[in-house]
C-alpha cells in the first residue's frame, strides 16, 4: 500500500517518527520538511492532489490540531478527509464514510497512537449497505452539481 503523508511545522517531529513506524508501507512525503513555520494549505493540497490522482492509496495529514489540514484537504474534489481522534472514529471513517485521507492533531496524539488508528482504518472495510453508499453518492453528486 502506498501512503502519502503531509504536515505543517507543528507536526513535523510527529511525522518523522510516524514514517519510521510505517516501515511496512511505501510512504511518500509531501512535506513540510522542517520545524520552520509554514502555511499548512500548501502541503494539504499537495497530498490531496496525490490522493485524487491515485499516486497514493491513502493520505495522512497532520497539523497541530488536525482541523486546518482537514478543511484544506476537503476543498479538493473527490477527497473525503476525516479528522480522527480515537480508534472508533478511525474504524467509522472507513466503514461509514470511505475516507481517503485521515487527519490528526500532533498536539493531541503521538506517532504510536496515530499508527494504531491508521492500522484500524486500513484493516476495516467500507460498509456497502445502501444507507452508507447513498450518503457517499450524495456528497459526490453535490461536488459535481451543487445539488443533493
Amino acid at each position: 500500500m502506498k501512503i502519502g503523508i503531509a504536515n505543517d511545522h507543528r507536526a513535523y517531529d510527529t511525522k518523522e517518527k510516524l514514517k519510521k513506524l510505517l516501515e511496512d508501507y511505501d510512504v511518500f512525503d509531501y512535506g513540510c520538511f522542517s520545524n520552520e513555520m509554514v502555511d499548512y494549505p500548501k502541503y494539504a493540497f499537495k497530498l490531496a492532489e496525490a490522493v485524487k490522482n491515485k499516486e497514493v492509496d491513502l493520505g495522512i495529514v497532520m497539523c497541530g490540531t488536525g482541523i486546518g489540514v482537514s478543511i484544506a484537504c476537503n476543498k479538493v474534489k473527490t477527497i473525503r478527509c476525516a479528522k480522527i481522534d480515537n480508534l472508533e472514529e478511525a474504524k467509522s471513517a472507513k466503514e461509514h464514510n470511505n475516507a481517503n485521507i485521515l487527519a490528526f492533531g500532533a498536539q493531541s496524539h503521538d506517532a504510536i497512537e496515530i499508527k494504531k488508528m491508521i492500522e484500524i482504518f486500513i484493516n476495516s472495510t467500507f460498509n456497502t449497505e445502501p444507507r452508507y453508499k447513498i450518503r457517499i453518492d450524495q456528497v459526490e453528486k453535490y461536488e459535481e452539481t451543487n445539488e443533493y
